[in-house]
């Protein structure tokens, strides 16, 4: 079974706001997590958008 505990350290880990991408710290990445369900930065979003390969 799965603790509760467990559960918050595994949510608290994926909202620390560290792109996937480029590895920086930033504010918009947990708001594009919500809004695309993608942890990028608004700039690799918009890059991602423009170049897509």
């Amino acid at each position: 079974m799965i603790k509760a505990e467990d559960l918050k350290e595994k949510d608290l880990k994926e909202l620390d706001d560290i792109c996937d991408e480029c590895k920086q710290e930033d504010e918009s990445v947990s708001q594009n997590l919500i809004l695309t369900g993608f942890k990028i930065c608004k700039s690799c979003r918009v890059s991602k958008t423009i170049f897509p390969f």
